[in-house]
């Protein structure tokens, strides 16, 4: 079997021939099968205490089976635990080079025509299932029909063809024939193991579904209980009377009357025999108790696995629901880096390993999590600085809000056109005469006229002065430069501007003076 020099984090020769072989695919015979008993049906607390103790010792198939089944059996812990898994499997991915140098940004471009294939994306929800169990495991079968390796798929392997060492209890092995005790050892670079670690201890302590494995139990039985007392609610007693000479075989045919009067609501009977009613048990409450009870573990199981009651229980006002939010986005941020951290360690160094010449420092993979923005602040800030002089470009604008680059020639949303002052000529009206609905404002024509004759000379006296202050490391500085400096600034352009409104306000005055005699 031809090994390489590379080895994995263990120190362990990679094995060539393997690399392209399906290692831990399942049998129909041993001891990798997918056929498994249930576990959950009539679960009690002695039995749910007896496979935990064994998952803790190193046999997890039946808490495996369990958390497998828990998932399908309850509907909230499904929900809840599947809004956390779809949250981290919908993240994108980001590939980052090492360096700027041309060959590690050739690195990293080969490893993102990898990631962004739809087989890496299936990988990546397939690893949230260790958020449930405590571990994933996926089997890279690598792909070398080309001139590099790549992965041609990657299987999700069943967590009960593994086990952990008996040593330490942190090393996964794959239960094989050839190692019915303590299994053997993961073939290098062939596998990738996601352990969240969202405790610290052993692994196989550390899944959500131990967590909530004891509220699954106790709101079975409230369901169970509920479902009866639904069966009988408003229903009366019905009691069978028979006389002492009554036989068996009469007592099991007024026994089947009774019970057919509750689904038929029709019974046949000898005369010797009478069926009597009593008032419906009318106990107070009984119904919300058992509804309490379910809903109180339902938040249990929220508070484990999504951090918070809010969005998966209750509903309430908007403030508390961002500050709950913001308690999933850490948990969220926790989960992504864990992942990140696997992937980059069991399938980034492979495949870098497999493909270039070492001595190089690896891409960096991180799954991104976008971190929510108060948009009508950033409106208003725009709405501030901008007129003030601040720069900020359109498309970072648009990215924030999701908005696309408008195509070419198409009608375009803008800020409208403010109305000419009555009796100015524009562009568009410069024919028509000037009449006005009313007295003509000369004060407003007047300053908008020295605003516009105004702006240049004022804008390159502002560009002097921010090419000034972005020269300077003090505010001290900055002074002392600004009075020395300013006699050189030009103000001729904007003293004639000045000159000119002096002039046309002394006219404008006159005009009034002689309109009013």
């Amino acid at each position: 079997m031809a090994r390489s020099p590379i080895v994995d984090h263990y120190g362990r020769p990679i094995e060539y021939d393997q690399l392209t072989e399906e290692v831990a695919a399942p049998r129909m015979a041993g001891v990798r099968q997918v056929w498994h008993p249930s576990v959950a049906g009539g679960l009690t607390p002695g039995r749910l205490s007896a496979l935990l103790q064994a998952a803790a010792e190193g046999d997890a198939r039946d808490y495996l089976t369990l958390a497998e089944e828990m998932e399908e059996r309850d509907l909230h812990y499904a929900s809840v635990l599947g809004t956390r898994k779809l949250a981290l499997a919908g993240l994108n991915i980001r590939v980052e080079a090492a360096t700027d140098e041309a060959e590690d940004v050739r690195r990293a471009d080969a490893l993102r025509e990898v990631v962004e294939s739809p087989e890496f994306g299936e990988l990546q929800t397939d690893l949230t299932d260790a958020l449930g169990k405590g571990y994933s495991v996926a089997e890279i079968i690598w792909d070398r029909s080309g001139k590099t390796w790549v992965p041609e798929r990657f299987e999700w392997r069943d967590p009960r063809f593994f086990m952990f060492d008996r040593e330490t209890g942190q090393e996964l092995r794959l239960l094989d024939e050839a190692g019915i005790v303590n299994g053997l050892p993961l073939s290098p670079y062939k596998f990738i193991v996601h352990r969240p670690r969202l405790r610290c201890g052993l692994p196989i302590r550390g899944g959500l579904a131990r967590l909530a494995a004891v509220g699954y139990m106790c709101k079975a039985w409230a369901w169970k209980d509920w479902m009866g007392f639904a069966d009988i609610y408003g229903i009366p007693m019905r009691v069978g009377r028979y006389g002492p000479s009554a036989s068996k075989e009469d007592i099991g045919i007024l026994m089947s009357a009774v019970a057919n009067l509750g689904s038929d609501a029709a019974a046949v009977i000898p005369d010797s025999m009478r069926i009597d009613f009593t008032q419906a048990a009318n106990v107070a409450g009984a119904g919300e108790f058992f509804k309490g009870l379910a809903e109180w573990w339902d938040k249990q199981m929220s508070k484990a696995i999504v951090g918070q009651t809010m969005s998966a229980d209750d509903g309430s006002s908007m403030a508390q629901a961002k500050v709950h939010n913001e308690v999933r986005l850490d948990l969220l941020e926790a989960d992504a880096k864990a992942e990140s951290n696997t992937l980059n360690r069991m399938f980034v160094r492979p495949f870098c390993d497999l493909n270039f010449a070492p001595g190089r420092r690896y891409p960096r993979l991180i799954i991104d999590v976008p971190q929510p923005e108060n948009l009508e602040l950033i409106i208003k800030a725009m709405e501030v600085f901008v007129p003030l002089g601040l720069r900020v470009e359109q498309s970072v604008i648009r990215d924030k809000f999701g908005l696309p680059e408008p195509a070419e020639g198409a009608e375009i949303l803008g800020k409208p056109a403010e109305p000419a002052p009555s009796g100015v000529a524009t562009a568009t009206n410069r024919e028509q005469p000037l009449t006005t609905a009313g007295p003509l404002d000369i004060v407003d024509v007047q300053v908008k006229t020295l605003a516009g004759a105004a702006a240049a000379p004022m804008d390159d006296m502002v560009n002097v002065i921010r090419e000034l202050l972005d020269s300077v490391s003090s505010l001290e500085e900055f002074r002392d430069r600004l009075i020395d400096g300013y006699p050189d600034l030009s103000a001729d352009q904007l003293a004639n501007v000045m000159a000119d409104g002096m002039a046309a306000a002394s006219l404008a005055g006159r005009f009034d003076v002689l309109r009013g005699l």
